[in-house]
């Protein structure tokens, strides 16, 4: 290939033209998993497809803002209910993690390290890099990883669109809000949300950073009334198009027997953490008024940005279900490295 930058162009062509065909026959959550679906497909058979990850820095602080725009003084008056579920995450993750643990390491045959680093369902980075620190194979994890988040939205999206008959088009029941329907100022404060959150996330370290800073910049301008329209939907389908684009090009370079293997070991995994959640979600949803789909979104073992754009496509409560996903991600960094400890010692 001449230039990276015609993987990166086919790789989003393909995204583009698959969301549009998911979109057309119906697909749930069609223009994240059309390209998703797309680019797996493409990197199994080896087509010369890069990821787009030099939009992702410009993306995810978009998703951020347009996250952010679902705060409002109803949803932050529900905080203190939510503590119940806060409270459910840690035996869930011992659950959940647990069983995915022992399966990778006795079914899969994985060493201890791979085993417990592919089980544990946080942030993709940060368990590579704590996964290679402990001597794991990161390639493994990777793969463990990346088919998980697939396997989640791919079933999610599935289950809920088709068996629950919730719409995942990606507004449900939101107006469309095009390019003119915000003013100049609406422009530039949407903006600074973005560009500050993203540094500013940063600067505290924040768990997913360029997430988190600008949502929580966002929520603070619309819940002031600073603003008072999200970001024009086509640039919340064309982020979702590029999120896509970059799960189904996590398997480049994979050999399709691998790919094979690791997605086996995945489903099963997967279906075990999905369960789990299920019961864990059906558990908050009795203690508290909590919707159980709501509550199995926060529980769900998938990405951050994923589930909280699957939140964003189902009209859910964006709020809960991010901040569910962010104690989640805490917590497994946090204990990560003490359990790994244990695991070494016996």
């Amino acid at each position: 290939m001449a230039h990276p930058a015609m993987g990166w162009g086919l790789s989003l062509s393909l995204g583009a033209v698959a969301g549009l065909l998911a979109n057309y026959i119906g697909l749930p959550l069609p223009w994240m998993l059309g390209p998703m679906i797309a680019n797996t497909i493409a990197a199994v058979l080896n087509a010369p497809i890069a990821p787009p990850n030099r939009l992702r820095p410009i993306v995810i602080p978009i998703i951020g803002v347009m996250l952010g725009s679902g705060i409002t003084p109803e949803v932050v008056a529900a905080l203190g209910d939510w503590m119940v579920s806060f409270l459910v995450l840690p035996p869930f993750l011992l659950v959940a993690a647990g069983s995915s643990y022992l399966f990778y390491r006795y079914i899969g045959k994985y060493d201890p390290q791979t085993a417990y680093f592919s089980s544990m369902p946080g942030g993709l980075n940060e368990m590579i890099i704590m996964g290679e620190e402990a001597g794991a194979d990161s390639r493994r994890i990777a793969l463990a990883h990346a088919s998980r988040v697939l396997l989640v939205v791919t079933f999610v999206a599935i289950f809920f669109g088709f068996v629950l008959g919730v719409s995942t088009s990606g507004q449900n029941g939101r107006p469309w809000v095009g390019f003119l329907g915000l003013t100049i100022l609406d422009y530039v404060i949407l903006a600074i949300c973005a560009a500050a959150g993203a540094y500013l996330g940063k600067l505290i370290r924040l768990p997913a950073a360029g997430l988190l800073g600008p949502m929580l910049l966002s929520g603070l301008a619309h819940f002031f009334h600073y603003v008072d329209v999200p970001p024009p939907s086509v640039l919340v389908i064309l982020a979702q198009i590029v999120m896509g684009t970059i799960i189904g090009c996590r398997f480049i370079g994979s050999k399709p027997k691998e790919i094979g293997h690791d997605l086996y070991l995945g489903i099963f995994a997967t279906l075990g953490m999905l369960a789990t959640g299920v019961g864990f979600a059906a558990l908050v949803a009795t203690l508290t008024e909590t919707d159980i789909s709501q509550a199995f979104l926060a529980y769900a073992p998938g990405g951050l940005t994923e589930m909280s754009l699957l939140a964003f496509a189902m009209g859910g409560d964006i709020a809960y279900v991010s901040l569910t996903h962010v104690v989640r991600i805490v917590i497994v960094l946090f204990t990560a490295p003490l359990v790994m400890r244990l695991i070494r010692r016996y």
